[in-house]
C-alpha cells in the first residue's frame, strides 16, 4: 500500500477544497496536542516557514538550546507545512516535515511531502563574531524542497539580527551566479534536474552542485515578546509559479512573530508580496517536565531503628516472621510495590518487589528500602531489594540502614547513598524466599485504544479508537499466558481505498485490509516464559498470536552485564500471516526471521542499536536506531533500514526510515506512572525491512533495572 509522498493528478476544485480543510484541521490538532503538553521554552525563537530557526523563510546560523523539540504548523497560498524539529546535539538539529502543495507540476495535481533536514553549527555567535552553520534541506526525500546553506548570522545593538549566506538548489533560483566550488572540481559547476519520484534516496551527487545565490534577512525585537523580519530570498517557487499554485510579485519575505508566555510563537507573513501566511510554531524542553518535582505522595520517614513497627521482634519465630511479611507487603502495596519474596540471613534482608507504580526504578528501590526500614527488626543492618518482572529477578540493590538513616536528609543524601549502594545482577533462582501469595497472578482490563495511520494520500491522519479488554495469567514466575481483544468503534483506517502495488511478499502493505475484514480482533494471544540461563543472560521464549498480522514462535537469549554499556542480542522467529478477520485463521505466507542485535550506551542519555539479520519479507540487511532518552523518560530516535531488496523494489520511500517517540504519563500529568504513550512514525510503510513485532523483547524489559539506568535516575531514590 502507498501511504505518502504521492501524487493525486484526477482530482478538481472540490478536492482541493476538501485539502485545505484537511490541513487545516491537521494544524488546529497540532495545536491541541502542543499547548496540551504544558509549559515550554521561555526563549523561544523565531522560527522560519520551514520549522526551523532563521528569518521569515531563511534559515539562520542559530540553533534551538540542546535537546529542545520545536512543532511548527502553518501554510500559505496552497502549501501547508507541519514540522518537527529535534536539537539532537548542542551544534546539530534534525528535522522531519510533512507538507502539502496544490496544484504542483506539470499536471497541476497535488503533492503530499515528507522530507527531512539537518543543521550544523560550525561556530556559535561571540560578542565579537558571528555564528556560522551548514545545512541540508530535504536531503532525503523527493527533493522537492532540496536545497544547501552556507549561512552566517550577527546580533546588532541587541535588537536587530542580520543574517546572510549562500545557498544551492532551491535556493539558487532567484540571482544566481556561478558556483564558487567550481574553482575545486569542475564537477560542481552543473547539478542534476528532474523530480526524484521514489523519493528517500540520499543523492550526495546533487549537494552543493550547480548554480548559487546569496540570500540575506533581518530581524528586530521590538522587545522580548514582538519582533519583525524581513528577507531577500533566492528561492523563486519556480515549480509552484509555472502551474499557478504561487503568484510572487518580490522576491522579499515579511513576517512579524509574538511570543506568548508557555513558548510558543504565533506569526503572520507575506511571501512575495502576494501570498499571506499564519504560522504557530510551540518550542518545549522534554528533560523538563511540566509538573516540576511531581505530585506523588510524600515517602514514609526512616525512623530510628528502635522505633521501627516491629523494631524488637524475633524473625526467627515463624510467627513474627509471618507478621513481618504481612506488614511489609501492607506498606509496599501502598506504594504501589509488590512483594513478591523475603528472606532474613542473619543481620541481611532481602525483598523481592515488582514495581507497578514508579517510572524511575531508584525511587521504587527507595520506596522499599523505607517499608523495610520501618517495619523490620533493629537488629537488621542490610537491606537488599530484588526487582523482578514477571516473576523473574533481573537486578539487586544493597543498602545499609545506617547510610539510609544517615542520608535521608543529607542535601546530597540521594548521591552519596549511590556511592555506598551495591548494585549486583540478581541471584537466579527466581524462588528463593517466595512468598505463598505471589503466584500464580491474574491481571485483567478494559480500556480504550488508539491505533493511527499516517501520510495516506488521500487521508494523511487517519484514527481507529475502541475498547481493548486485557487479560494476564501468570502461574509461576517467568511463565504467562495473555491476551489482547480490540473492537473497533470508529475508524477512518478502513476507508482507505489504496491497493499495495508491493512487488514483495505484502508483509506490510495490506494493513488496511486487516482493518477493513476484521470486527472483533484478537490482537495477541500468546504463551510467553521468561528465564534466567546464566549470571547476567535472559532468554524469553513466546508462542502464540504474536501481532495483529503475524503469529507463531519467537525465541530470544540477551546477554547484558550489570555494570556494562554493551548488551548483545539474538533473536529467530518462525512467523506465519494471519488472517485478514485477525482472529483463529492463518494464510499460506510464512517465513524464517531474525535477528542478531548489539545495544550501546553511548552517554549523556544517547543510545545505538544495529539489528542485523532477516525481515519478514525475506530480505537480508541491518537496522540502524539512535535515541536520545532524557532522564524522566522521554525518548526521541530515529531508525532507518537497508537490505538487499533495490530501491525499484522497495517502491516509495527507497527504504525504510522513521521517527520514534516515548513519552511518560507521568512527564505529563506529575503523576507516578508505568504507562508510555510511544508513537512510530515512518513517513512511508511498505514491506521492505519489516520486522516482526513482538512484546517483552528483553533489551527494553531489563534496561531500567541495569546499573548504568538505576544511577542515571537515583537522584529520586529518597523522593
Amino acid at each position: 500500500m502507498n501511504l505518502g509522498d504521492g501524487f493525486d493528478m484526477d482530482k478538481g476544485n472540490t478536492k482541493h477544497l476538501g485539502q485545505f480543510v484537511q490541513n487545516i484541521k491537521t494544524t488546529i490538532a497540532g495545536v491541541l496536542v502542543a499547548a496540551a503538553l504544558g509549559p515550554g521554552a521561555g526563549h523561544a525563537q523565531t522560527l522560519s516557514t520551514y520549522g526551523t530557526p532563521g528569518v521569515v523563510e531563511l534559515p539562520s546560523a542559530e540553533s534551538l538550546p540542546d535537546g529542545h523539540v520545536a512543532l511548527t504548523f502553518g501554510g500559505f497560498g496552497n502549501t501547508f507545512r507541519n514540522t518537527f524539529t529535534f536539537q539532537v546535539l548542542p551544534r546539530v538539529y534534525g528535522v522531519f516535515r510533512y507538507s502539502t502543495i496544490d496544484r504542483f507540476g506539470v499536471t497541476g495535481g497535488q503533492l503530499f511531502d515528507r522530507s527531512f533536514d539537518v543543521h550544523y553549527q560550525i561556530l556559535t555567535e561571540q560578542r565579537n563574531g558571528f555564528g556560522l552553520a551548514i545545512g541540508l534541506r530535504d536531503f532525503g526525500g523527493t527533493g522537492v524542497y532540496q536545497s544547501e546553506y552556507v549561512v552566517a548570522t550577527k546580533t546588532v545593538a541587541q535588537r536587530f539580527k542580520l543574517t546572510s549566506g549562500i545557498g544551492w538548489g532551491r535556493l539558487a533560483e532567484r540571482g544566481s551566479f556561478s558556483n564558487p566550488l567550481g574553482a575545486i572540481d569542475s564537477r560542481f559547476d552543473t547539478r542534476p534536474g528532474g523530480f526524484t519520484g521514489l523519493g528517500g534516496q540520499f543523492e550526495l551527487d546533487n549537494w552543493f552542485r550547480g548554480p548559487a545565490a546569496i540570500f540575506a534577512g533581518a530581524e528586530y525585537m521590538v522587545n522580548d515578546r514582538l519582533s519583525f523580519q524581513l528577507e531577500y530570498s533566492t528561492d523563486a517557487y519556480n515549480r509552484e509559479s509555472s502551474t499557478g499554485s504561487i503568484d510572487l510579485e518580490t522576491p522579499f519575505n515579511v513576517g512579524m512573530s509574538y511570543k506568548f508566555d508557555n513558548g510558543s510563537r504565533l506569526r503572520a507573513y507575506v511571501i512575495g508580496g502576494a501570498e499571506v501566511g499564519l504560522q504557530y510554531s510551540y518550542t518545549f524542553d522534554p528533560a523538563r517536565r511540566p509538573v516540576p518535582g511531581g505530585l506523588e505522595p510524600a515517602p514514609l520517614p526512616i525512623p530510628p531503628r528502635n522505633q521501627a513497627i516491629l523494631a524488637s521482634v524475633d524473625l526467627d519465630d515463624p510467627a513474627a516472621r509471618r507478621q513481618a511479611e504481612a506488614l511489609l507487603t501492607q506498606l509496599m502495596a501502598e506504594d504501589g510495590l509488590v512483594l513478591q519474596g523475603f528472606s532474613v540471613e542473619g543481620g541481611h534482608a532481602t525483598a523481592r518487589v515488582l514495581n507497578q507504580r514508579w517510572d524511575v526504578e531508584a525511587q521504587a528501590v527507595g520506596r522499599a528500602s523505607r517499608a523495610m526500614a520501618n517495619a523490620l527488626p533493629a537488629n537488621i543492618d542490610v537491606f537488599t531489594i530484588t526487582l523482578q518482572q514477571n516473576g523473574v529477578p533481573i537486578s539487586s540493590v544493597t543498602l545499609a540502614r545506617s547510610d539510609l538513616e544517615e542520608l535521608q536528609t543529607d542535601f546530597d543524601g540521594a548521591w552519596r547513598s549511590l556511592a555506598r549502594a551495591q548494585i549486583e545482577d540478581a541471584p537466579l533462582d527466581r524462588r528463593a524466599g517466595e512468598l505463598p501469595e505471589a503466584f500464580p497472578q491474574f491481571e485483567y482490563g478494559l480500556g480504550p485504544y488508539t491505533a493511527f495511520s499516517f501520510f495516506d494520500p488521500d487521508d494523511p491522519f487517519r484514527l481507529e479508537v475502541g475498547p481493548e479488554f486485557t487479560l494476564a495469567y501468570r502461574p509461576m514466575p517467568g511463565l504467562t499466558f495473555a491476551g489482547r481483544v480490540r473492537y473497533p468503534l470508529f475508524s477512518t483506517i478502513d476507508d482507505a481505498t489504496r491497493i499495495s502495488d508491493s512487488v514483495l511478499p505484502r508483509v506490510r502493505t495490506d494493513s488496511v485490509l486487516y482493518a477493513q475484514q476484521s470486527d472483533v480482533e484478537i490482537a495477541e494471544l500468546t504463551a510467553e516464559y521468561m528465564f534466567r540461563p546464566g549470571p547476567n543472560l535472559f532468554g524469553r521464549v513466546t508462542a502464540g498470536y504474536l501481532e495483529t498480522m503475524f503469529g507463531g514462535v519467537s525465541a530470544e537469549l540477551l546477554w547484558y552485564p550489570i555494570n556494562s554499556r554493551l548488551a548483545l542480542g539474538a533473536e529467530v522467529n518462525y512467523a506465519r500471516q494471519r488472517d485478514f478477520d485477525v482472529l483463529f485463521g492463518f494464510q499460506n505466507y510464512d517465513v524464517i526471521t531474525g535477528h542478531a542485535s548489539a545495544y550501546y550506551d553511548l552517554g549523556n542519555g544517547f543510545r545505538a542499536q544495529v539489528d542485523a539479520g532477516r525481515y519478514l519479507a525475506g530480505d537480508w540487511g541491518a537496522t540502524f536506531t539512535l535515541d536520545r532518552e532524557f532522564n524522566n523518560g522521554v525518548r526521541i530516535g530515529g531508525f532507518f533500514t537497508l537490505t538487499d531488496v533495490t530501491s525499484a523494489e522497495f517502491g516509495e520511500g527507497s527504504f525504510d526510515k522513521g521517527i520514534r517517540v516515548d513519552i511518560p504519563l507521568s512527564w505529563l500529568t506529575g503523576r507516578p506512572s508505568r504507562e508510555t504513550f510511544s508513537q512510530t512514525i515512518r513517513p512511508t510503510l511498505r514491506d521492505g525491512g519489516a520486522r516482526l513485532s513482538v512484546r517483552n523483547r528483553l533489551y527494553e524489559v531489563t534496561r531500567d533495572y541495569r546499573a548504568r539506568e538505576l544511577a542515571d535516575g537515583w537522584g529520586r531514590v529518597f523522593r
